[in-house]
């Protein structure tokens, strides 16, 4: 039952955050507004909220990781695989090595094995929290892919050798060679285990289809259930369930791709895990806060400065190597890659690096491994400099968050419009193709029309409305040039969107009037409400 409250009051609490973010007149990003209200939760309400580490990880890890390999543009990871490669991979490596030794030096009370965890954990990045950085100023669709990608492995990379870190922590023992095979075989039984259930979900899904039609209902719980299924599958089989999550998350992109699927059951699935993902990464925020207020009942006089408030300064120190050893490494990628051998501008190249270094905003996975880590030794006593480590996670959130807040929307501001920031596609060429096959079935479907039939007339009439709606695109589309399509559109949907608020008013009324019911109100209103929902989607 305690548990229970305690889940009923972080829900109360994610909720109240994101009303208290819209009234703001100040644009605070929300992950800022939740650490205050776990502050504020602990501090005058007293609330302690006691963290299984291994439960932890299991609730918030596999779904976060899922809905980032769901939902990251999969052409654009892979046509920039190779900078998501260096960063995602080479950069947690680099990470890995200096920040260990560095904590390792700055505090010689922790083990070098809990130093090197310790930095495990802080080398993932963590794309919700910078989208909600740089909010209104928009970020070129490119750099937001590769920012995507690279928290999408990097959470695997820097998690699975956080795992190794740690039984190097508990058991004494740590042998290189044996690291990296483990490391290589770990990895790719995670991958092949969550793609493969994935995949046989998504079969399975199918087969019901067809003998029963589609449940929306069914394919939203199947969905929900794959992260957690893959991850457990793969930490039974003692590979890597946080891979595991994370490919299951890309291949239920392709599985989706071999068969059409009701538009109410996209747009469900799409609702369900936008909310679910919205609460995750609220309560990980909000528990950051929470814990903050313990610092001052933590006994930090192992360390090597009596005093707690050198632990700031230990927290800085660690914040500026990570944000040096991060600027260092996307400067030399990118003057490496084929990406940034495009921009030839020292300048341009400066921002660009910069934008990527400070997008490297830390956040839930961060605070994820930081409480996963063991309360006790193999032998029953406690982790020495657990709870340094939990600081320094924080510490690291923190700072990360702030920079990225206020120097992010400067730095976008400045960096200049180009070809290669651009994202992947023609999409005046791909709304041409799909409105020429529109023409094509209308057209088929008039011939069609029984030209005795009774209601002719009323077909007739349908079918060459719809007929001049998409010939009328298609001639935009061929005579003007994009610039005037755009600001032509825009203008129409700022109109049509003020119709649609008309439309739900006057049915609100008539609902009042009680002129119509509550089943019909519900049904016109859901009409509207999916046209503004195509009409945003445009935006």
């Amino acid at each position: 039952m305690h548990y229970l409250v305690i889940a009923l009051v972080l829900l109360l609490v994610v909720a109240i955050t994101l009303v208290v973010a819209r009234l703001l007149p100040l644009p605070i990003p929300l992950p800022l507004i939740q650490i205050v209200a776990g502050v504020l939760l602990g501090s005058l309400f007293g609330l302690r909220i006691p963290l299984e580490p291994e439960v932890f990880f299991l609730l918030f890890v596999p779904p976060l990781l899922f809905v980032t390999g769901w939902r990251i543009p999969k052409g654009a990871m892979f046509r920039d695989i190779g900078v998501i490669a260096t960063l995602a991979v080479g950069l947690v490596v680099f990470t890995v090595v200096g920040v260990g030794f560095f904590i390792s030096w700055l505090v010689p009370v922790m083990p070098v094995a809990v130093a090197f965890a310790v930095a495990a954990i802080l080398a993932p990045t963590d794309p919700v929290a910078v989208s909600v950085v740089h909010g209104s100023t928009s970020m070129p669709p490119r750099l937001e892919h590769i920012l995507a990608g690279e928290s999408l492995f990097n959470d695997a990379s820097g998690l699975d050798i956080f795992r190794f870190a740690v039984i190097a922590a508990l058991t004494g023992v740590f042998s290189l060679p044996h690291a990296l095979v483990g490391f290589f075989w770990v990895a790719l039984g995670g991958i092949v285990i969550g793609a493969g259930v994935a995949f046989i979900c998504g079969y399975i899904l199918r087969w019901l289809v067809r003998i029963g039609g589609e449940d929306p209902s069914v394919q939203v719980l199947v969905s929900l259930l794959v992260p957690f299924a893959a991850y457990i599958a793969a930490n039974g089989l003692q590979v890597s369930g946080i891979l595991a999550a994370a490919s299951a998350g890309i291949a239920t992109h392709y599985t989706s791709l071999h068969g059409s699927e009701m538009s109410t059951t996209r747009m469900d699935r799409r609702a369900v895990w936008k909310t679910v993902q919205t609460i995750l990464d609220g309560i990980i925020f909000v528990l950051l806060g929470e814990q903050l207020i313990r610092i001052t009942e933590i006994d930090f006089s192992g360390a090597r400065h009596t005093g707690d408030w050198m632990i700031i300064w230990y927290v800085l120190a660690i914040f500026f190597v990570l944000f040096l050893l991060r600027f260092v490494w996307v400067w030399v990628s990118l003057y490496l890659s084929r990406f940034g051998q495009k921009v030839d501008s020292f300048g341009v190249h400066f921002i660009l690096v910069s934008v990527l270094t400070i997008a490297g905003v830390r956040g839930a996975i961060t605070l994820a491994g930081a409480f996963s880590l063991p309360l006790f030794m193999s032998n029953g006593t406690p982790l020495p400099g657990r709870d340094l480590a939990l600081i320094f996670a924080m510490g690291v959130i923190l700072l990360s968050l702030l920079l990225a807040s206020f120097v992010l929307p400067v730095l976008l501001r400045h960096l200049p419009e180009a070809p290669n920031f651009a994202a992947i596609g023609d999409e005046k060429g791909a709304r041409l193709s799909a409105a020429k096959a529109a023409v094509s079935q209308l057209v088929y479907m008039r011939h069609k029309i029984d030209r005795y039939e009774k209601d002719r007339d009323l077909d007739f009439e349908a079918v060459d409305h719809l007929l001049a709606i998409y010939k009328r695109r298609m001639s935009l589309d061929d005579d003007e040039n994009e610039d005037i399509i755009w600001m032509r559109s825009r203008v129409e949907r700022h109109y049509h969107l003020a119709a649609l608020t008309a439309e739900r008013e006057q049915l609100l009324d008539l609902r009042i009037h009680r002129k119509i019911d509550d089943e019909l109100h519900r049904k016109l209103v859901l009409e509207v409400d999916l046209v503004e929902a195509s009409l945003i989607a445009k935006e």
